[in-house]
């Protein structure tokens, strides 16, 4: 396990841990955060293309606020895409948590629903996992480590996920080549080359994943375009081989996404973490 608070700026503000090595899970990833800031956490959350449990122990404290104004306290899932516009913030002092990001083919089983069938972009794990999700929080107070932690919810994760229903293969191989193309995708192709037509794919998709299939695409090119921002990239750059119409056509969906323009954005904490929490996760430059 490897750890850091990252070196100057928004960065600074936590210690930040990783396991040794990947989940033996597939499709899941996970960093552990501890906050170590005098002033309390203010923070824009910035969609994703994940599933995110956010699993709290200790004696701080993290509220997610969404985007109707309600407050949610403790262990909590974040469903794919969630923060649209700016609109969800989280709020936090002396916290400790392991964030975990489910790629939306497992989530499914992880969860115990699809994510299409969640009542709000935030919800509190003790609703979805009722006692179970009070008892990993226990055994994560009691240990010793993040190394422990790490463990414990790997464990969890991989037990719920062996019991839980499972993604049609065919939409599990459409979202995976979402990833792989970037977002740069037709999903009228994809349809084709797995024998659906383009509603069948479109109803399926949007029931197991989440999102229906064009949003899912467009979430997968925003959060590669928003991470090259973030390293460097000028927009106009970005905008050309990120697949934009032209830079007024990045800011445009970047703003909608984010509720940031995209200078505003690489500079954002939610961001500018990851390459400490998940290094090398997949934001590769399009020649």
């Amino acid at each position: 396990m490897r750890s850091g608070g990252g070196g100057t700026g928004s960065t600074a503000m936590w210690d930040v841990a990783r396991p040794q090595g990947p989940s033996p899970l597939a499709g899941v990833t996970m960093a552990g955060f501890r906050d170590r800031r005098v002033l309390p956490v203010d923070l824009r959350v910035i969609p994703h293309p994940t599933v995110m449990l956010a699993l709290e122990f200790g004696s701080g404290s993290t509220c997610v606020e969404d985007a109707d104004g309600r407050r949610h306290h403790g262990s909590l899932v974040c469903a794919l895409g969630t923060g649209s516009r700016g609109t969800v913030r989280v709020r936090g002092e002396g916290f400790e948590l392991v964030q975990v990001r489910l790629s939306p083919v497992v989530a499914r089983a992880v969860l115990g629903v699809a994510p299409a069938e969640l009542d709000s972009a935030v919800v509190t794990l003790d609703d979805l996992w009722g006692r179970e999700a009070s008892r990993l929080r226990e055994q994560m107070d009691d240990a010793s480590s993040w190394g422990e932690r790490f463990a414990l919810a790997d464990a969890q994760l991989a037990r719920r996920a062996a019991a839980g229903p499972a993604v049609d293969p065919e939409v599990a191989w459409v979202w995976r080549r979402m990833v792989l193309g970037c977002g740069l995708v037709r999903i009228e192709a994809l349809a084709d080359e797995v024998g659906w037509t383009r509603k069948r794919l479109w109803s399926r998709f949007q029931a197991q994943i989440g999102l229906p299939p064009k949003r899912a695409a467009n979430l997968v090119r925003f959060d590669h375009a928003v991470h090259r921002l973030v390293a460097g990239d000028g927009a106009a750059g970005v905008a050309a081989d990120s697949g934009y119409a032209d830079q007024s056509h990045l800011h445009r969906d970047v703003v909608a996404l984010s509720g940031a323009t995209p200078a505003t954005v690489a500079r954002e904490p939610w961001l500018a973490v990851d390459e400490i929490a998940w290094p090398g996760s997949g934001h590769p430059r399009r020649a």
